[in-house]
């Protein structure tokens, strides 16, 4: 079976082409490719990571975050429809439905609230597919994951720890939150057994996540453990927090009120729907497991 993967050069691409080359014949394609369409047409399965998350250097348009995760991704698709190929995974995010709290599990029918040019853009897409999946008899398969994280990832964990490994104390201990997020080897393992039992899935969203949520001590604790580091945790006044962040509202300083909310607040996730659909009972790792080994390669690559 040929698998093509889109987006394979970044960070989750590369672990799962990786993951997935013991198995089947993977075939990396490019949007940069002129032949790219050919390419895909001898794929027997289409996977879409193609998509502009972050915007580190703040030079990103609204306009550049609708073509990565909505244009192309829509032109892959009318690819997809006049191929030979029966199934369509594409990687969304769950910032196409919720990007700041959830104090309950999110279900994939929940309201879609999304807050971010990126939420909206992929939000867009996910609209626009559902739309014509009822009109085609191949599968088509949207996964909404948290934070990935894993060896190569250079997300918001790295920089939790590059803060920690340093032995500058967590200023936020004052609040106490959950979050779901979903370590790269589960996220392969999904994207494995649906590609195996595909019969079992009907087209639609599923949310994948760690079977587990993690708060944001746990994490530092973890963090501090693997590193060997006793950094003490600060517990500022949240009053006081608030404050700094309604002026980072206003003024070019490092915390807002948005990153303040996505720092500190819940953000849960529920997975059952897509495990039960491929029965599974446990994912690989748990949710400490897989931050454990995305810390260990952070060390390993002293970033």
């Amino acid at each position: 079976m040929k698998v093509g993967v889109l987006g394979f050069n970044g960070f989750m691409g590369k672990n799962l082409c990786q993951h997935l080359k013991s198995t089947f014949e993977v075939v990396e394609v490019s949007l940069r490719d002129t032949d790219w369409e050919t390419q895909l047409q001898q794929c027997d399965v289409y996977i879409n990571l193609v998509g502009k998350a972050h915007d580190h250097k703040g030079v990103a348009t609204e306009l550049d975050y609708y073509y990565a995760n909505s244009d192309l991704p829509k032109r892959v698709f009318e690819v997809f429809l006049k191929s030979e190929a029966k199934l369509y995974i594409h990687v969304s995010s769950l910032a196409a439905q919720q990007e700041l709290k959830s104090d309950r599990a999110l279900l994939e029918d929940d309201p879609c609230q999304p807050v971010t040019t990126y939420g909206k853009s992929k939000r867009d897409f996910e609209e626009w597919i559902l739309k014509k999946t009822p009109l085609t008899d191949k599968k088509v398969i949207v996964l909404r994951p948290p934070m990935v994280h894993g060896p190569g990832d250079k997300g918001n964990l790295g920089v939790l720890y590059k803060l920690i490994s340093k032995g500058i104390p967590y200023p936020l201990n004052a609040f106490k939150n959950e979050r779901s997020f979903l370590s790269i080897d589960n996220f392969c393992y999904f994207v494995k057994k649906i590609i195996d039992n595909q019969g079992k899935l009907i087209s639609g969203i599923y949310n994948v996540s760690d079977d587990e949520p993690v708060s944001t001590t746990k994490i530092i604790n973890i963090i501090k453990n693997e590193a060997s580091k006793k950094v003490i945790n600060v517990s500022l006044p949240k009053f006081f927090v608030k404050a700094i962040a309604k002026i980072g509202d206003v003024l070019p300083i490092p915390l807002n009120s948005v990153r303040l909310e996505k720092m500190t607040s819940n953000l849960l996730v529920s997975n059952q729907k897509i495990k039960t659909a491929l029965e599974i009972e446990k994912l690989p790792l748990s949710a400490e497991e897989g931050l454990r080994k995305t810390i260990r390669s952070f060390i390993d690559k002293k970033i």
